[in-house]
């Protein structure tokens, strides 16, 4: 997929990649879509039966994914306790791909095009908190956008306020009370901060550093979703560990937790 797709007006393409998505699942509405963040794939598993599977290249606007430990389909799933219709997206853009950001929001105005109502986005980051430990799942209740880019295009004027929704949080909270919450502020990468910037961050009233999210969730408000994020704390940030960074770290991980929060995110999902 060519960045020429993206030149063409975004409603319309997203229009395009459900139409193609709903002729191979058979299925006309779809009520919850999941982004599923490094670490995170198992919990596709574990909400439903897998009714259709499309590889992300042959839907308009989608590619094989750029980042190792993300997937590579367009998944409809049937939530096994409440029948709801999820589609998980398997092929997440960053940023910093340099595919621009209507790549970055596609995915998400996808959903939207298929009648979704609630996003579900996930990620692996780093923590700035010492008090948490890798493995640790954080609930985003606010963001700081760092990329200085936004999705929107146009004098549309968005409220991001309550972008996270406190009642999906809460309903988060009923499966897991123990879970923190946090800030979660978004680098443009793909190279990890310094120490100096994690400190930054800090100041500034953040709690995780990552690559993505933030710009999906201002598209999604946009398009009139409700939001939920968590985050899987890796590692610690730059500075706040003497340990190197790597992304052969973050996959480390992601396997490590991937069973106990692919089953936390499959019974959150189960109450949406």
């Amino acid at each position: 997929m060519t960045n020429d797709a993206y030149e063409q007006d975004p409603t319309v393409l997203a229009l395009e990649a459900a139409t193609v998505i709903r002729e191979h699942s058979g299925i006309e509405e779809y009520d919850i879509a999941l982004v599923l963040g490094s670490g995170w794939g198992g919990a596709a598993d574990l909400i439903g039966e897998t009714v259709n599977e499309v590889p992300a290249w042959q839907v308009p606007g989608f590619h094989a994914p750029a980042v190792a430990g993300h997937g590579a389909t367009m998944r409809t799933i049937k939530v096994a306790e409440s029948g709801k219709t999820a589609l998980v997206l398997g092929s997440r853009t960053h940023y910093y791909e340099g595919k621009g950001l209507r790549a970055v929001a596609h995915g998400v105005r996808t959903a939207r095009a298929l009648g979704c109502k609630t996003m579900v986005l996930t990620n692996g980051c780093g923590g700035l908190n010492p008090q948490w430990s890798p493995g640790q799942v954080v609930l985003i209740r606010d963001h700081i956008n760092l990329t200085g880019r936004s999705p929107v295009e146009g004098a549309n004027f968005i409220d991001l306020t309550d972008l996270y929704s406190q009642k999906l949080r809460d309903l988060a909270h009923s499966v897991d009370a123990s879970l923190p919450e946090g800030v979660y502020v978004q680098f443009p990468g793909p190279h990890y901060e310094t120490p100096a910037e994690v400190q930054m961050a800090k100041i500034i009233g953040g709690d995780l550093a990552g690559m993505s999210t933030t710009l999906e969730s201002i598209a999604a408000r946009e398009a009139g979703m409700e939001v939920l994020g968590l985050s899987l704390m890796t590692n610690l940030a730059a500075g706040i560990s003497a340990t190197a960074l790597s992304h052969e770290e973050v996959l480390e991980a992601g396997r490590d937790a991937g069973p106990r929060i692919a089953k936390l995110l499959a019974d959150v999902v189960q109450k949406i």
